[in-house]
């Protein structure tokens, strides 16, 4: 293994798909990053991502998990990768990312990390016991906006929180293995949870199924009865009070990506479409001798943002966290803390309310 501090960091990617080829392409620019191999069912799409990216042939092809492990159970040890990076369907992650941990690499994984959250209480645990770090890979917690506007939030912005509404939806793309609920409010979640610094209480939720009202074979039928959920309107309430309201779709040409969260003092909105995508709007109401209330100190401030591609910030801090840590220690990095535990627990005790429903 290359896993001496400073030593580049050798890294095997499973799945060339729609998210794999981005890792393969960020992770292919780190200078600190060496792939060795490359694994996806699809020979096509794993040449064709190959020959996009720029990949030579010294970096090891594969059509399988096993086939991968069969192979480099005979190669030399210094031809083993540190790490493993796992973009394939959510409902292979748990068997492929128990496997990497105990045969001793570390594991990128993108969200979510499974789908029930007795598998992810496992996998955290297994990968405390092994030594190794397991990376949840929610892209929007490395956003110069996301992190900036949590400081705003902290440092009094809008003053006091009251509440909150976000909206993701576009056409596509729809995914075969989970629901819109699943692959998308993840996203909204993460970002409130860290903006609020807080977890929510209390859920409801309504959803439904056009595209696929039976649930396809790559799904787990346990998990949605009634097909794979296209529309969502999901409540969140927090322990401070804080409501928000998400929209989510997959099959909606009125592309969206915003959320905001309002106070007494102002709205702090985040806007990926916008040309700023994170935007303070100042103003509050003050009572006139009347009686009326009349809005005062009103203005728009766009935020100036550290520039980068989230997620490079993503890879690069995986390397980092486990490239140069001693690896007898098993750091507890706040932010990874959460995204690996609290947000599941809350995840699996309420998000089956809409599984479901139409």
């Amino acid at each position: 293994m290359a896993s001496a501090k400073n030593s580049p960091i050798a890294i095997a990617i499973l799945g060339a798909g729609r998210w794999g080829r981005h890792l393969i392409r960020n992770f292919h620019q780190i200078p600190d990053a060496q792939i060795l191999a490359v694994i996806d069912p699809d020979q096509t799409r794993r040449s064709a991502v190959m020959t996009e990216i720029g990949i030579g042939d010294d970096v090891a092809v594969c059509d399988s998990w096993a086939a991968f492990c069969d192979r480099e159970d005979l190669a030399d040890q210094r031809d083993r990768p540190d790490a493993i990076v796992i973009a394939t369907p959510a409902t292979a992650h748990y068997a492929t990312i128990a496997d990497a941990l105990q045969r001793g690499y570390h594991v990128l994984c993108e969200k979510p990390l499974t789908l029930d959250y007795g598998e992810c209480r496992h996998l955290c645990d297994l990968a405390e016991q092994q030594h190794r770090q397991l990376f949840i890979d929610h892209t929007y917690l490395f956003n110069p906006a996301v992190q900036r506007g949590a400081e705003l939030i902290r440092e009094g912005a809008i003053g006091e929180r009251r509440y909150g509404y976000a909206a993701r939806v576009h056409l596509a793309p729809v995914r075969r293995d989970v629901d819109v609920v699943w692959d998308l409010v993840i996203h909204d979640i993460s970002i409130l949870n860290h903006w609020l610094g807080e977890m929510p209480q209390r859920l409801s939720a309504i959803g439904q199924a056009w595209l696929q009202p039976t649930t396809p074979e790559h799904a787990p039928i346990d998990l949605f009865p009634n097909g794979l959920a296209d529309v969502s309107f999901i409540r969140l309430v927090y322990p401070s009070g804080v409501t928000i309201q998400v929209h989510l779709s997959w099959f909606n040409p009125d592309k969206q990506r915003r959320l905001a969260v309002v106070g007494s003092r102002g709205t702090l909105v985040f806007d990926e479409l916008a040309d700023s995508p994170l935007t303070l709007h100042r103003g509050q109401m003050e009572q006139q001798p009347s009686g009326f209330w009349e809005p005062i100190d009103q203005a728009i401030e766009p935020i100036v943002l550290d520039t980068g591609e989230p997620l490079r910030n993503v890879c690069t801090s995986f390397w980092i966290v486990f490239g140069t840590i001693a690896p007898q220690r098993f750091p507890r990095e706040p932010l990874a803390q959460n995204w690996c535990g609290s947000c599941w627990q809350f995840r699996d005790r309420s998000m089956r309310m809409v599984h479901g429903l139409t």
